[in-house]
């Protein structure tokens, strides 16, 4: 697959920050296939239909996750038509977890652009969310054999049970944080782990290299959602198109809040407990001055880094190629992109 697989030079940059860049003109000829792979999967013979299922696809950012299975495929093997099909179910997967979480959280734009549920409606977007899981599974059914359906459909399963544990955890304010990473670890970095899973294991890697790229991608999509959990409170929301304070809205309780609670005196644990119960629009006015005063802020960046690290160690098992060194600047990107 060198045609497919080997890009001309461009100048496409996909990931920056204002301190990290990230150029992935390696993957770029790829990463345009499963554009036009996504456009096709998901047009509905009723035209009607078709702007709506194609409105899903623009929620989902910048491609990430294909980026893994393609990169993933580059360090460890020999890329292969393939992984274009993997890539395309890894979106379309993705980003029917996303049109669901956006009906959960009431949410009216994601990335600048509207959700489906704001856009339509709920309803709409649920049934949005099940045609691309449905379609999803068609396409990885296509493939030479059925490792794809069984890794995907088994992420699938352990993303559901993540948010729903995290549904049913909301007010839970007593949350420890080895259960709050377990969670992190089923809804976001489960899909992470699985890209870069497959994308190694239809390279034709052997086992130990498939093994070191799904523990970095479980280490990636943790520390990615880290530096979520500390942008929600101190991030730019031009930036990232997203309201501060939403997950104290939703009363989920994330690692500052669990960090600021597990270090607070009595009398302050009462308070903050007083101010998370009490009226939604208020909770980060009242609660950013007891962060501040707290170690919350410089905590979640360390555990974000520690996880960044846990990632970039997982690659020492690969050997050293373009591909290993995108990698090692996404692990890079996943804490510096916020902080």
């Amino acid at each position: 697959m060198d045609t497919v697989m080997k890009s001309e030079k461009s100048t496409s940059t996909l990931f920056r920050s204002a301190q990290a860049v990230v150029s992935l003109d390696l993957i770029q000829q790829p990463l345009q296939l499963v554009e036009s792979r996504l456009r096709r999967e998901l047009r509905s013979r009723f035209e009607m239909l078709t702007p709506i299922l194609q409105h899903g696809t623009m929620l989902g950012g910048k491609r990430m996750r294909p980026a893994l299975v393609l990169l993933a495929a580059n360090a460890a093997g020999e890329p292969t038509d393939d992984h274009i099909t993997i890539a395309t179910v890894m979106e379309m997967v993705h980003t029917a977890t996303l049109v669901h979480d956006d009906v959960l959280d009431a949410a009216a734009t994601r990335r600048h652009v509207p959700t489906v549920n704001a856009k339509w409606d709920s309803q709409t977007s649920i049934l949005v969310g099940d045609y691309l899981f449905a379609q999803s599974f068609y396409l990885a059914a296509t493939l030479k054999d059925t490792l794809a359906c069984q890794w995907i459909g088994e992420a699938a399963r352990r993303v559901c049970e993540g948010e729903l544990r995290q549904v049913h955890s909301r007010d839970e304010l007593d949350l420890n944080e080895e259960n709050y990473l377990s969670i992190v670890q089923g809804k976001t970095a489960e899909l992470c782990r699985v890209a870069c899973r497959l994308g190694a294991a239809y390279a034709g890697a052997p086992s130990e290299h498939v093994t070191a790229l799904a523990e970095y991608g479980d280490a990636l999509g943790i520390a990615f959602q880290i530096a979520d959990d500390y942008l929600d409170l101190w991030g730019d929301s031009e930036r990232t198109g997203k309201t501060l304070g939403t997950d104290l809205l939703q009363a989920k309780m994330t690692l500052p809040m669990i960090r600021l609670l597990e270090t607070s005196s009595p009398q302050q644990h009462q308070q903050i407990i007083q101010i998370l119960r009490g009226p939604a629009e208020s909770r980060l006015s009242q609660l950013q001055p007891l962060l501040q005063a707290s170690d919350a802020r410089s905590y979640t960046k360390d555990r974000a880094q520690a996880f960044a690290d846990q990632a970039l160690q997982s690659l020492t098992a690969l050997p050293d190629s373009p591909a290993k060194q995108l990698l090692s600047d996404f692990a890079r990107f996943a804490i510096e992109r916020r902080f």
